[in-house]
């Protein structure tokens, strides 16, 4: 279980109203998700992860945002633990990075998974061209198809049609899951599956979190939920933004959570920033970034806030956590501490849905929408114009 080591004021009646109308949103169909697998679905997942073990060396993962940087986070941190190596590509329009991956996937056996919900999104289609067109040149048309494997629309779209009539393997991308809330959906479960990540256990940590949060635990002890962390959490980072707190600090001491913190800030940071609302979130890793980003953490500017990450590890690390907690709190910081049970994938699932459901209430309490990205929209219109 996630513990937290504040107790902020909470107005549970507010609290109540947010979690239910989270719940009858279109887009919250995350918020069940971990309790309610359909396991038709999850048994296809597995199946194909074991298909790809036989027949590549080299899985491509194409996504950009939610469609990769959620799983990603959770293989770079416990490590892939499967023969497959994974290679990430269609997250920038980088040429140089482009060709990386093209490198690192050379001569071997490969198949890809292309990750997107239109098919449309610039990176990720122009990425899926390329690996496409290697995949033709190396196996015929025929064989191409059968090592793509597509998590897209159920219904419409370019890579929808594209994967019905060429005969691609697919997986959904639900309509009521936006993409920074989809790591346990097909989204992020294939590349997980393929990575030897244990699934069934790092659901199962969400699901823990999960059951504070469903109808019926809502309508016979609702009271207590100022004793939720993930309620405590995110009445925290309003009340510390409602008193001029407008930077929060993601700091671990793993440097394999680097990729977590990614997922964090573009969680918080599509959900919560419109209407010139929110927070803006930022992450270090120490012990590394004690040695730069330190001093300003220590003595800069107090407009921020610091949230520690606290996960299970060695006696070195546990006494930088301890050193930092005390330094930054007499520099004039908040911090705040988030202690995760264990490093492996129970902890990270319920580590995903903590911030997930903290995340959604957050941008509610800051009068946002959680599930929109007009900002985002707006830069693809200025690029679709310049192209």
């Amino acid at each position: 279980m996630v513990e937290v080591n504040f107790s902020p004021e909470v107005d549970i009646k507010r609290t109540v109203e947010i979690i239910r109308n989270l719940r009858n949103d279109p887009m919250g169909g995350w918020i069940d998700l971990p309790r309610a697998v359909n396991m038709e679905e999850l048994n296809r997942i597995k199946a194909s992860a074991e298909e790809i073990a036989e027949k590549s060396e080299v899985m491509v993962c194409i996504g950009i945002g939610g469609s990769y940087l959620g799983h990603r986070a959770i293989i770079e941190a416990l490590g892939n633990k499967s023969d497959v190596e994974i290679v990430y590509a269609g997250n920038c329009l980088s040429e140089r990075e482009l060709n990386k991956a093209l490198r690192q996937v050379g001569d071997r056996d490969f198949t890809v998974n292309v990750i997107s919900k239109s098919g449309t999104t610039l990176e990720p289609a122009r990425a899926f061209a390329v690996f496409k067109q290697k995949l033709i040149e190396k196996y015929g048309a025929d064989e191409a198809a059968q090592r793509i494997y597509a998590t897209t629309d159920a219904k419409t779209g370019t890579l929808h049609d594209e994967a019905v009539s060429a005969g691609y393997t697919r997986f959904v991308v639900p309509d009521d899951i936006g993409g920074r809330y989809s790591v346990l959906s097909a989204v992020g479960l294939l590349p997980l599956c393929v990575a030897g990540v244990d699934v069934d256990t790092l659901l199962a940590g969400a699901a823990e979190m999960a059951a504070a949060f469903s109808d019926e635990n809502l309508a016979v002890n609702a009271g207590v939920m100022n004793e939720n962390p993930v309620v405590k959490y995110a009445w925290m980072r309003y009340l510390l933004g409602q008193k001029g707190y407008d930077t929060e600090v993601f700091a671990s001491f793993e440097p394999s959570t680097t990729y977590f913190n990614e997922w964090l800030k573009q969680l918080f940071g599509e959900s919560e920033g419109k209407n010139k609302q929110g927070v803006w979130p930022a992450s270090v890793v120490y012990s590394t970034d004690l040695h730069s980003l330190g001093q300003f953490m220590q003595d800069g500017r107090r407009n921020l806030w610091e949230t520690i990450i606290d996960f299970p590890t060695d006696e070195m690390n546990e006494k930088v956590v301890k050193a930092v907690k005390v330094a930054h709190a007499a520099g004039g910081i908040p911090v705040l501490n988030v202690k995760v049970s264990s490093f492996d994938e129970k902890g990270f699932g319920e580590l995903i849905y903590f911030f997930e459901m903290a995340c959604a209430m957050s941008a509610k309490l800051f009068g946002v929408n959680p599930f929109d990205q007009p900002g985002v929209e707006a830069y693809k219109a200025q690029l679709k114009k310049l192209l």
